[in-house]
């Protein structure tokens, strides 16, 4: 177990209920999200709407219009970022590297930003072009980083630099087409208003078989975490490997990307609390921060939406005020702040 690990839950039985309460908590989190708003609207009317049972109405409009795409998509984008961030610190065995810090989300950003100005009405292929956009940046990163020398904050400030140049190329893109992201403010911050089922579907079909895939291979994730003699020397081939579960994780980011917009810091608080308490197993790992990523981002997005009402804050900034003092907390811990391992 690394250094930076401690879990608290040892045995399997305990992983489970951990996992239980996780997915308790992920469903309470949806209820609420549904339930509160600039309108409460009651859980038996919630029920009686998704149970075709009440059609018409506010009550109905707001639900199936309005808080079911946006709870879904909190749901799907929150698992993704959170997955995709586990994937990532995995086999880069580094607790600083998350989709938003090293390239993943603004490489997405800048492909939907391409892909929207060239043909903005295939909606269900900005997941693919966010997905290559995503795998793109992650590549570049580590290419950097490897040339530069490989230590976390070697990746961390590759990861700054490459994400600062899609963001420019994100502009130039906007200044010559305008219309390509519609609400770029939200999307640059990230944020889940005025979401479609339309834009969420193609993504889930996505997201859905990539979070299936990375389960099945968790063993081979395991082999890759104990570092990559150790993998060689078991018959893993770990370059293949590691470019598999990068693809893996640019899908899962690329696709929450293409209807969330760059939402920052889900990728690395709830893997690396996830890790602190179920241990490095990757398959309970896996499935913890999924269940954990879709609950925080929940409840993130359901405060933006009520602390201020009527006024209303994009979920990202509730995500920097939170994820910006825990990254900076993650720095001061990594060894009295020195830079190589």
């Amino acid at each position: 177990m690394k250094n930076w690990q401690i879990s608290f839950i040892n045995n399997k039985c305990g992983r489970r209920s951990f996992l239980f309460g996780l997915l308790l908590l992920m469903l309470l989190a949806a209820a609420l999200s549904m339930c509160f708003g600039a309108v409460f609207i009651p859980l038996n009317d919630i029920v009686a709407v998704l149970s075709g049972r009440l059609t018409s109405g506010y009550s109905a409009s707001i639900v199936l219009y309005s808080r079911l795409p946006r709870t879904c998509g909190c749901l799907l984008a929150g698992a993704a970022l959170a997955a995709s961030g586990t994937i990532i610190q995995g086999i880069l065995n580094n607790p600083l590297a998350a989709p938003n810090i090293i390239g993943v989300n603004a490489g997405a950003g800048l492909a939907v930003a391409f892909f929207g100005a060239a043909a903005p009405i295939a909606v269900s292929f900005l997941p693919l072009a966010a997905f290559c956009g995503a795998l793109l940046g992650v590549l570049l990163v580590l290419l950097i980083a490897e040339r530069t020398g490989a230590s976390k904050i070697t990746l961390v400030l590759s990861g700054v630099v490459v994400s600062n140049v899609f963001g420019a190329g994100i502009d130039a893109v906007l200044t010559f087409f305008p219309d390509a992201l519609n609400g770029y403010s939200d999307f640059r911050i990230g944020g889940l208003a005025n979401l479609t089922m339309a834009r969420i579907v193609p993504a889930a079909y996505i997201i859905f078989p990539m979070l299936f895939f990375a389960l099945l291979l968790s063993n081979e994730l395991d082999i890759l975490m104990l570092g990559s003699d150790t993998a060689k020397s078991l018959g893993l081939p770990v370059k293949r490997f590691r470019v598999l579960f990068l693809a893996l994780a640019a899908a899962l980011a690329g696709a929450a990307v293409s209807f969330s917009g760059l939402l920052g810091f889900v990728g690395i608080i709830v893997p690396h609390m996830m890790r602190r308490l179920v241990g490095e197993e990757s398959r309970p790992l896996l499935l913890s921060s999924a269940f954990g990523g879709a609950a925080f981002l929940t409840t993130c997005d359901l405060l933006a939406r009520t602390l201020f009402v009527p006024y209303e804050l994009p979920v990202g900034i509730i995500l920097s005020f939170v994820g910006g003092p825990f990254f900076i907390w993650l720095l001061l811990r990594q060894r009295g702040g020195r830079t190589h391992d």
